[in-house]
């Protein structure tokens, strides 16, 4: 609950005000019975119309008065909830930000999306509410029972018992909703996972003609979350008629003891009708109270799930002193004794990896699907924690950078080529905000990706829609690879993205990177022997473990497995040329 108030701290005023003018609105409120009673009393009883008319007058007022009141407080709460949520969901965006690919994987991201959308605006709406209620209904409860109590003592027991029975009830139904509204929000996760998978994956499923077998599964999950909705609102529904029906009965009584006490004069009929008023107050109250619980139910079920993911820490930290690498180290990167285990994996991804790579020198990195090629160069911009050993960078151990030091070295090339909806520049500066045009087409041309750059007819200004759904797979490789190309980095990291690529247009980005990124060092993850062929060093994995280091020529004479790659691709002339 801590934690929820600190996102309210800029809006402590509007906190406060907003209940303040709610409860004024109820200090009006009680008034009006009285007023009634007045009315019936003096003014029907002793036939003075003017008195009448000027009691109308001040009900109106009243009324009035409540009204401005009323939206007053609508205003500060809107105010205040619409800041909460906005500071809630900024503060949970920069926390999944600093969470490793361990936790990400861990937690899932159709899960992140739902806590990040409909958890926080659930938690947002029981927050208005509650700035709006938590106060207001109660002091409408305790005003009626006072005043009440003003009217006639032996009557105002009926409040007494009424109200703490009421008071049973919606505490039993909160007890039983609690857990399902938890249950609600899991099956919404797993509604929001097959949606995306369908969504990212909506051309392999029409390959396979999966389509049916797809809604299939969707309106499984469909029925489950219906079902389970479906429960929650049939123990919320049992609050209305339940507190109505004790409702019912206090009233009942009110005027079963109200009526005696009028034959004998204790007091007046108008005193009846005002104590029935309260009671319908308290009733309104209470119901309003009942609402009011059940969205705070939701919006605690919900608040419960964002705090999983707050309470779920990066394993990846910053040191307190970051380490400043030195350009003078003779090796840009180091492996020393390296392993990596995935969280939940029962056998080690990576085990007893160690190489050296120069600046300058251009490793190449093959093996087989799963062999650990991009766990591998992963670890070097940090991305994962290794399990036993350490990464150096320019001498220093990579856990002793800070993350922006340690990654303003490195471009990476992502194994899956994305790029973001805006202009090419505007993608093209992900690799160096301020870079100019011209070194922005210096690095298309490395990547081979200028001349369809310049065909287009606003060029750098071309519109890329999300996930550069419009270019083509290649066209999206070379922009990526442009786009890390951009920063100039010490250590160039291409993972698998030229596998849209032709073999020419291949060559040709890997002549490129050779003669014009002179000093950095690159690292070319592929299963192509002709895309790592011509690397100073070529690294073999197979099954987590380096099984060669070489050329390719020494490789091929003395690695067998190796040598079965390039067999498998490569004819005997080939593999000689």
């Amino acid at each position: 609950m801590r934690r929820l108030l600190h996102y309210l701290e800029g809006y402590r005023k509007e906190a406060i005000l907003a209940p303040l003018f709610k409860m004024l609105e109820a200090s009006f409120e009680l008034f009006v019975p009285l007023v009634v009673a007045g009315i019936i009393d003096h003014g029907i009883m002793g036939i003075d119309i003017g008195y009448i008319w000027r009691m109308c007058a001040v009900m109106v007022a009243l009324g009035v008065i409540g009204l401005a009141c009323s939206l007053t407080a609508q205003y500060f709460s809107a105010k205040a909830a619409m800041g909460f949520g906005t500071a809630l969901r900024q503060d949970l965006f920069r926390h999944i930000n600093t969470l490793s690919y361990s936790e990400l994987d861990k937690i899932g991201t159709a899960t992140l999306v739902t806590r990040i959308t409909t958890d926080i605006n659930q938690t947002q709406s029981g927050v208005n509410l509650m700035l709006r209620l938590f106060l207001r209904s109660p002091f409408i409860v305790v005003g009626a029972v006072i005043m009440a109590f003003t009217i006639s003592v032996r009557i105002a027991i009926v409040f007494v018992v009424a109200v703490p029975l009421i008071s049973l009830v919606i505490f039993l139904i909160m007890k039983a909703t609690v857990p399902v509204y938890r249950d609600v929000q899991n099956e919404l996760d797993h509604i929001s996972l097959i949606t995306r998978e369908n969504h990212t994956g909506v051309r392999v499923i029409r390959a396979f003609r999966r389509q049916k077998k797809e809604q299939e599964d969707f309106e499984k999950a469909n029925h489950v979350y219906t079902h389970t909705q479906v429960l929650a609102g049939r123990i919320s529904a049992l609050q209305n008629p339940m507190t109505c029906v004790i409702m019912n009965f206090a009233i009942i009584a009110i005027l079963w003891l109200g009526a005696g006490q009028v034959d004998t004069g204790i007091i007046t009929q108008g005193e009846v009708v005002a104590l029935v008023n309260y009671m319908n107050q308290i009733l309104l109250a209470l119901l309003a109270l009942a609402n009011l619980i059940v969205t705070v139910t939701k919006a605690m079920a919900s608040y419960a799930r964002l705090n999983e993911v707050f309470d779920t820490k990066s394993t990846l930290t910053e040191p307190d002193t970051p380490a400043e690498g030195s350009s003078e180290n003779p090796f840009r990167v180091e492996f020393r004794d390296v392993a990596f285990t995935y969280v939940g994996a029962s056998a080690p991804s990576l085990s007893h990896i160690s190489f050296t790579a120069a600046p300058g020198e251009t490793i190449g990195i093959i093996g087989g699907t799963g062999d650990g090629k991009t766990t591998l160069v992963n670890l070097i911009p940090r991305f994962y924690d290794v399990s036993d050993g350490c990464v150096l960078v320019d001498g220093q151990d990579v856990r002793a950078f800070s993350f922006a030091d340690l990654r303003g070295r490195i471009g990476v090339v992502p194994q899956h080529a994305m790029l973001f909806k805006g202009t090419l520049r505007e993608n093209m500066r992900w690799g160096k905000e301020d870079a100019d045009d011209e070194e922005i087409r210096k690095a298309l041309s490395i990547a081979q990706a200028l001349d369809f750059v310049e065909e287009k007819a606003e060029k750098l200004d071309t519109m890329v829609s999300q996930g550069g759904t419009n270019l083509s797979g290649g066209q999206r490789q070379r922009l990526t690879i442009a786009r890390a190309l951009v920063g100039r980095p010490e250590i160039l990291i291409m993972d698998d993205s030229a596998s849209a690529l032709d073999f020419a247009t291949d060559a040709a980005l890997r002549s490129a990177i050779r003669t014009e990124t002179k000093g950095m060092t690159v690292f070319i993850v592929s299963q192509r022997v002709a895309s790592i062929r011509h690397a100073d060093r070529i690294l073999v994995l197979d099954d987590g473990e380096m099984v060669g280091m070489g050329t390719h020529e020494e490789l091929f004479a003395g690695c067998e497995a190796y040598r079965e790659l390039c067999l498998s691709q490569l004819s005997e002339q080939e593999v000689g040329r």
